[in-house]
């Protein structure tokens, strides 16, 4: 294989391994620029070379741009979802509109903002919603009915009782996909990249009610086929559809010459930055229905329209200085102070840095000039330090040692590229904590929710996670949209969280890489929380299921004096710091591991687990060589089908019970 043989067996896999992560799994790792320049090599390398073109190239096929999940009901599309060929400079533009010049005559043309989201198809019987999919290959796609039916801005009902199908772009306003990341970054969950992969998430959930809390939007942009009607050109039948009821994007103009359309072009490009939604590119589009068919289309695009699409705007400018922002995880994440420069539409005067790693990747200093970007047109990141242009007094950074917040020290694990703050107390990660600490598996304070503690921290009510337990009715009752009934409920579950057992608190705490299993092991281990902050490292590697990151972990915890505070003041609040001692009633399965799958008949999970315990011996969630018995009930799935393969004893629960008599 010679060298350009090779590249072409890397460019294919690397298209294939990126359209993957983009359409299929909603988690793209370079951006559609990137993406789109791999495409155009490949183009290029196959023009060239025609010889090494095959049948199975992204470029004579529909690339994987969604496989329909298992999950969803197949919807094969009467008529096809193509994609469009893409363009990147005004040459080719140009080039195309000659081509369709020479092809028909006096060719109308309309331009279209290209929305940045996810394509689908909406079926309508006599005026009635019936159906919508998911544009998945082209051919076949997912049924999304009952998510798209949680989108507001698609009409259930249309003015006029036609039979049409018509093929939309759903999307999230940037504002909505802020408020959904700040969300995740509360509850722990991972961000997602851009608000089209967000859109994308939500509209492919199992659950409709999870898909109405994101307010997805949608612009109609193509009629695919209608009943009864003469239809001549697309813009007469954009604005049919805006008649029945559909919402279509404003951004749409006619235009009769290329220069027009480059005009046109650049206008929405200079605009992208205060449109409230993100669009890549714009689409160029022959008006007549009829020359279109003339024109003609290939198996993968038609060739009666293209997509320019928009190259990433390089600013530079001067980065005046890195300051650390601590996010609610715990999180310190360096930021660039920028002097401030108008990038894409808005102006640039600050962007996150990541992690200590990509500034020494970089090469990063106080004083550099650098060039900004806006990646995927919404983030704005550095792309490039500009060295050539240092004066030999710029600044080394360094990550602080302790907390800038709390004054805490810091810690970076090995293998994370993250470096966290210590402090159980310090303000910028309280809200988080907060929400933590009264959550189902923590203390389980009904109520006290996030919307309720973020009330409490703007009143002012809180600043630590301990002064939950001197708050009083008359404090709830000056929150907004909260009466007596509320308020006095939400004391009574505070006061009752006092008597939760001791893992419940350990779980509160949020110590890193301790969830609620290890902290109920741990309370068997120590009759109360002053024996786990005297205990040592070995203290805690002496238990079987602690190894050694979650010992250290639990050292460091209880060695700050910020959590020695918030133990004391808990104590003084009449919170339970002490172990229940389960009574062993004989040790008949000390030394033994039970493994439970499946439903059994009596009894929950958690009361075969007590009996495996008070027996003395151990409840496991994994199967291995280790496990003694696999207690099995009805539906079990690949626990009881490894244990089979193990040799391992299976039970069922009837015979677990005669064990116990």
């Amino acid at each position: 294989m010679n060298k350009i043989e090779k590249r072409l067996k890397e460019l294919k896999e690397l298209i294939a391994y990126h359209a993957n992560k983009y359409y299929n799994e909603d988690e793209p790792e370079i951006s559609d620029f990137e993406y789109d320049m791999l495409m155009m090599e490949l183009k290029n390398i196959e023009k060239e070379h025609p010889e090494l073109i095959t049948s199975d190239s992204p470029t004579q096929v529909i690339v994987a741009t969604g496989k329909v999940d298992t999950h969803f009901t197949e919807v094969k599309h009467e008529v096809p979802l193509q994609s469009l060929q893409d363009v990147f400079n005004i040459e080719d533009v140009t080039e195309f509109v000659n081509r369709i010049e020479r092809t028909v005559e006096r060719p109308e043309y309309v331009v279209e903002a290209k929305i940045d989201g996810l394509s689908v198809s909406l079926e309508y019987v006599n005026g009635e919603f019936v159906r919508g999919a998911t544009r998945g290959d082209g051919l076949v796609g997912e049924d999304v009915t009952l998510n798209l039916m949680t989108i507001k801005s698609i009409p259930k009902k249309l003015t006029e009782n036609v039979t049409v199908t018509v093929r939309g772009e759903v999307f999230l306003p940037r504002e909505n996909f802020e408020k959904i990341n700040e969300e995740r970054e509360i509850l722990g969950e991972k961000l997602f990249a851009n608000p089209r992969n967000a859109a994308a998430g939500s509209l492919r959930q199992l659950d409709p009610n999870i898909t109405a809390q994101r307010n997805l939007d949608i612009f109609i942009f193509n009629m695919q086929k209608i009943e009864n009607k003469e239809i001549t050109s697309h813009y007469e039948s954009l604005q049919y559809l805006k008649k029945l009821g559909f919402n279509v994007s404003p951004y749409t103009t006619m235009c009769n010459n290329k220069e027009e359309i480059i005009e046109e072009i650049n206008r929405i490009g200079n605009e992208r930055g205060d449109i409230p939604f993100d669009i890549d590119g714009a689409v160029i589009k022959v008006d007549s229905l009829v020359q279109r068919e003339e024109i003609g289309t290939t198996t993968k695009t038609p060739k009666w329209a293209v997509a320019y699409k928009y190259p990433p705007e390089k600013k530079e400018t001067i980065l005046e200085d890195i300051v650390i922002q601590v996010g609610r995880t715990g999180a310190l994440t360096p930021v660039a102070i920028l002097k401030p420069v108008k990038v894409a539409g808005s102006v640039i005067s600050k962007t996150t840095l990541h992690n200590e790693d990509f500034i020494k990747d970089k090469d990063i200093k106080i004083g550099d000039s650098v060039l900004i970007q806006k990646a995927g047109d919404v983030i704005p990141e550095v792309v490039e330090v500009l060295k050539e242009k240092r004066r030999g007094n710029e600044k080394t950074f360094e990550m602080p040692k302790v907390c800038p917040v709390c004054g805490s020290e810091t810690i970076r694990e090995d293998g994370e590229a993250v470096t966290r703050c210590t402090g159980i107390e310090c303000p910028a990660m309280l809200f988080r904590s907060l929400v933590h600490f009264a959550s189902r598996d923590a203390m389980n304070i009904e109520g006290l929710g996030p919307a309720v503690v973020e009330q409490l921290l703007d009143a002012k009510l809180v600043s630590n996670i301990a002064d939950i337990y001197t708050l009083k009715v008359e404090d709830i009752l000056t929150l907004e949209r909260t009466g007596e009934k509320s308020a006095n409920n939400l004391i009574n579950a505070i006061n009752k969280s006092k008597e939760n057992s001791l893992d419940k608190l350990i779980n509160a705490f949020g110590i890193r890489h301790i969830g609620l299993k290890t902290a109920k092991i741990l309370t068997k281990h120590f009759n109360n929380i002053e024996e786990m902050q005297n205990a040592k490292i070995e203290d805690y590697n002496n238990i079987y299921e602690v190894g050694e990151i979650m010992a250290q972990s639990l050292v460091k915890f209880f060695e700050s004096e910020q959590t020695k505070d918030l133990i004391n003041r808990l104590k003084e609040a009449g919170v339970n710091t002490e172990s229940e001692k389960q009574d062993i009633v004989d040790n008949r399965f000390e030394g033994k591991t039970f493994v439970l799958t499946g439903t059994l008949p009596t009894l929950s999970r958690n009361e075969a687990t007590e009996i495996i315990e008070r027996f003395g011996g151990k409840a496991s969630s994994s199967v291995s060589k280790k496990t003694d018995y696999v207690l099995a009930g009805e539906e079990a799935g690949s626990k009881l089908t490894k244990a089979e393969s193990l040799g391992i004893k299976i039970i069922t629960e009837a015979e677990f019970l005669e064990m116990i008599k």
